[in-house]
């Protein structure tokens, strides 16, 4: 059984631009043709061809799953305690989903994700993970994103007098350089993933399922809920021409409220909607995490996610939004085993909100300029420069308001106020930031959340590319010590720092308004 529907309540003008495009799916087809794989319904149909193998995995990965779960078997009987999955955005962000949702299974693993490169956070790591009793799992499309093989090289480095080949697995392209590092270290496996399928859309390849499989999670389960979506997916794609609809009539907010069991799949959503329409100057900004008592403008699409047959949770005076006449649907899960379904279910709408919109769903243009600058800015001790984005000491307040004005000037109802923390979510951080939040509550814009440089493989994109209408809040602190990574000749910080004031760069080519903060010890 899979999710559906349970109401949705949209304003007229919306409405009938739904009912029209809804007519135009019709006449065009649109559905059948995307199961089909039929790549001429988006931009670039040359390159949405080669990224469509998704649309393939229910059936192709469903052969892997017996072999998958004798590994998993294998590992558990070892007296494995603990998967570490080393990755970043579609690579870490599927296996933390299915963990939140589906782990705690007796006799099996915990499973943690490693996403980012802050030196406090790699060391809590290296203490909390020791080789004698964890998988460590080096997950990497590409197999050269710096974070990952960074994260490699550390553990490598802490398990090398425990017989280190057996504690790593690699899962990547075919003929990546992780797959020849594999091989040159005797990596204990290698899992190839298809090559035609792109990071935010891996969910149900091998860089999900190889995770789930290790956590005690059946991948035929969620392959088989995938396969039905993708047999009906009427109520997917009307999904996806509702985000379109919405984004073109300026409610590109798509703002969520989930039940607390439903909660871990929203980052994952949010990767995946922002990376896939988040360019050419428009695109959907998910929401999510805001603090009580905001103030919703005309900009908002609302969407509830419930299980069946609780009490709402978190879902704040739904009549008083209807009311006020903003569009609000709900999908309702009959429980949590349903993840492959839902997975499936926001893959086929970012296809089809893509095609609405008039983007390339499949591909992600901005994301390589913030990691091209970061790269540039490895090893400049000098910092900052003058042309750079304005960066203020949280310390000298005065400085800080006087740099918060002019930061501000000019914003308007349909903007948005991005916080980018480059700063390990500790819990004291978390409310701090939440704090933070309830405060710029007050300009009357929506905020969003992002821990850097975990957001630079999910929402990286929209912020570059999507609405030119964000302002870009980026939190860096500066204290603790730092942790070289062995065989690179640089340390986290080093690298993290790299990383914020590349993004900062980034952002202010792409006339963004970025204001830095550095924060204390």
């Amino acid at each position: 059984m899979t999710a559906g529907a349970a109401w949705r309540v949209l304003p007229a003008s919306l409405a009938g631009a739904l009912k029209h495009r809804r007519e135009l799916a019709e006449r065009q087809r649109l559905a059948e043709r995307l199961v089909d794989g039929d790549a001429s319904l988006w931009r670039s149909p040359e390159e949405a061809a080669t990224r469509l193998g998704w649309l393939q995995l229910p059936k192709t990965m469903e052969q892997e799953a017996p072999a998958l779960r004798e590994f998993a078997t294998e590992i558990a009987t070892e007296g494995v305690r603990d998967v570490v999955v080393m990755g970043m955005g579609g690579s870490s962000l599927a296996p933390e989903v299915f963990e939140r949702l589906l782990g705690g299974q007796p006799g099996r693993p915990r499973l943690t994700v490693l996403d980012s490169t802050h030196p406090a956070l790699v060391r809590a790591h290296l203490e909390a993970f020791p080789p004698a009793s964890s998988l460590y799992v080096v997950a990497s499309k590409s197999g050269t994103t710096i974070e990952t093989l960074s994260f490699l090289r550390t553990f490598w480095d802490q398990a090398a007098d425990a017989g280190a080949g057996r504690r790593f697995v690699a899962i990547t392209d075919p003929e990546s350089a992780l797959a020849s590092l594999a091989g040159e270290r005797g990596f204990r496996r290698l899992f190839l993933a298809p090559p035609d399928v792109g990071g935010r859309y891996s969910a149900l390849s091998p860089f999900g399922l190889v995770p789930a499989a290790l956590i005690g999670v059946d991948p035929r389960v969620l392959l088989t809920a995938a396969q039905a979506m993708l047999e009906q997916p009427e109520e997917a794609v009307d999904l996806g021409l509702l985000l379109g609809e919405a984004v073109l009539a300026g409610r590109d907010k798509l703002t969520f409220f989930a039940d607390a069991e439903l909660e871990p799949i929203l980052p994952w959503i949010e990767q995946l909607l922002a990376e896939s329409t988040g360019k050419r100057g428009t695109g959907l900004v998910p929401v999510f995490g805001e603090p009580d008592g905001v103030v919703y403008g005309p900009d908002r699409l609302f969407v509830r996610l419930s299980l069946a047959g609780k009490a709402p949770s978190g879902w704040s005076g739904d009549e008083q939004l209807v009311a006020a006449g903003h569009p609000c649907a709900e999908l309702q899960w009959p429980d949590v085993g349903v993840v492959g379904a839902e997975m499936m279910r926001w893959e086929i709408a970012a296809a089809v909100a893509g095609a609405v919109l008039g983007v390339q769903p499949f591909d992600q243009p901005d994301v390589d300029l913030a990691k091209r600058l970061a790269r540039a800015a490895m090893g400049d001790r000098a910092g900052p420069g003058a042309d750079d984005p304005l960066t203020v000491d949280a310390d000298d307040p005065v400085a800080l308001q006087a740099a918060m004005g002019p930061w501000l000037e000019g914003a308007a109802a349909g903007d948005y106020i991005a916080l980018q923390a480059f700063l390990p979510p500790a819990e004291e951080v978390l409310t701090s930031i939440g704090m933070l939040r309830s405060n710029l509550a007050a300009t009357g814009l929506p905020t969003t959340l992002g821990f850097g440089p975990r957001f630079l493989h999910s929402t990286g994109q929209l912020h570059k590319g999507g609405p030119e209408g964000v302002f870009c809040l980026q939190l860096i602190d500066r204290g603790g010590e730092d942790l070289e990574v062995p065989e690179a000749g640089f340390g986290y910080r080093e690298l993290i720092d790299a990383q914020a004031l590349g993004d900062a760069r980034a952002l202010a080519k792409r006339g963004r308004r970025v204001l830095r903060v550095w924060l204390g010890d």
